[in-house]
């Protein structure tokens, strides 16, 4: 494991950045496994017992869960016990070797263990001090945050469903992993001001924040809201907030998910209906007059009856299985997509030739799959290496880069140091 060091041919965009990695779960994991995927050398810090994810949802007895697996790729994992005197000593001289430090704690949790960012500003002038929070400062500060809390306080939650139904949660992971993708970019701008500047910063981001970011297209509706119903959404009536759609399109152009044969939880295309895309559509589904019919012809005389139009679609669509239905629509140019379910997604062969879905070995658990770099960087290629064993770089990192002797490393191990 480890990363290629110099700017050689064999380097990547982050090679040669340390990153100190103390988070857990989901959120800050995400984001320092993107920094690994780019290069960076991420030496994951755990208590001495572990991420808590290493043991949660397991498949296999005893054997680093998935949850854990697919977050921590391409890191190196060394074990710490910061509330005693050695371990202090140990993470301040981290601290002075690292360009990043990703934490996401509860609120206050590090400045407790001694290392406010004013400390930590002192250890090491350059650092990145990056923080993952559930909320920014205010009355939610101290709420605990899961991903399904922030997608409910970001405006996700009372946006998804229909509109007869209660406010639902998305599968994707907009709270956590999406949080991430966010630290990442606010780490990679500190990097950049540091080649100007010679300082480090603090970078936070909030879990809320970064769900409303993700939202930001219907709070664009609540202020059109105040000026007027929203022609494009399917709902019957409006009140004085944005309503949940359903699988309308949010967009300009008018879509919906029509179900196809043999009518299966997945079996459903995603359709847009484009002003240019009208006629072959009327066509293939059958109904070449509707091309001309003032009633149908225009956008405009669409717009007031989408439930009719996507249900004149679905008439045809539900006579054909999705993908057949997927060919003749893209046939005739017609945006579209099939609902590929999480079995679909895994064995498809043209996410596992791009690196998308990706068979990593495992000392312990053997092969699993994993998902791969969505980031593409032509002169920093991805190789998705396994998770660590915990504590499987103590002596590499403490023996070798910080230069403790045998014994001392024997003592530390004895007094629960590491």
């Amino acid at each position: 494991m480890g990363t290629a060091h110099g700017n050689g041919p064999g380097a990547q965009a982050l090679t040669g950045v340390r990153v100190l990695d103390m988070t857990h779960v989901q959120s800050g994991p995400s984001a320092t496994q993107l920094l690994a995927w780019l290069g960076a050398d991420v030496v994951k810090l755990e208590a001495v017992t572990g991420d808590v994810t290493r043991g949660q949802l397991r498949d296999i007895p005893d054997v680093d869960s998935l949850y854990f697996t697919m977050l921590n790729c391409n890191k190196r994992s060394i074990t710490l016990n910061t509330k005693t005197e050695r371990g202090k000593e140990l993470l301040t001289e981290l601290i002075r070797r690292s360009d990043v430090l990703v934490e996401n704690f509860g609120p206050g949790a590090v400045d407790r263990m001694g290392f406010p960012w004013e400390r930590v500003r002192e250890i090491n002038p350059r650092l990145v001090y990056a923080s993952i929070k559930g909320f920014g400062e205010g009355p939610y500060t101290r709420f605990k945050a899961y991903e399904v809390v922030a997608q409910a306080m970001g405006g996700a939650m009372s946006t998804t469903g229909f509109a007869d139904g209660p406010p639902l949660a998305t599968g994707a992971q907009i709270g956590d992993s999406g949080t991430g993708v966010h630290c990442v970019a606010g780490i990679l701008a500190a990097l950049y001001q540091r080649e100007r500047t010679g300082r480090g910063q603090r970078v936070q981001v909030a879990m809320q924040h970064a769900v409303l970011n993700l939202c930001r297209v219907k709070l664009r509706d609540q202020q059109r809201l105040e000026r007027g119903p929203l022609p494009e959404y399917p709902n019957d009536g409006f009140g004085d907030t944005v309503p949940r759609s359903g699988n309308a399109s949010g967009g300009g152009q008018p879509g919906w998910a029509v179900r196809c044969a043999p009518g299966g939880p997945n079996d459903y295309v995603y359709v847009i209906v484009q002003p240019a895309g009208w006629r072959p559509l009327a066509e293939l589904i059958g109904r070449p007059e509707l091309a001309e019919d003032p009633e149908w012809a225009t956008p405009a005389a669409r717009l007031p009856k989408l439930a009719k139009m996507f249900q004149l679609i679905e008439e045809w669509s539900s006579t054909l299985p999705k993908w057949e239905v997927l060919d003749r629509l893209t046939a005739h140019a017609i945006p579209c997509g099939p609902v590929l379910s999480t079995k679909e997604l895994v064995e498809d062969a043209s996410l596992a030739a791009d690196g998308m879905v990706v068979r990593v070995r495992h000392p312990q658990r053997g092969t699993f799959t994993t998902v791969g770099s969505p980031l593409k960087l032509s002169d920093s290629p991805v190789e998705i290496d396994r998770s660590p064993l915990l504590g499987e770089h103590n002596e590499e990192v403490y023996g070798g880069e910080l230069g403790l002797g045998a014994e001392e490393m024997r003592l530390l191990r004895e007094d629960g140091v590491i």
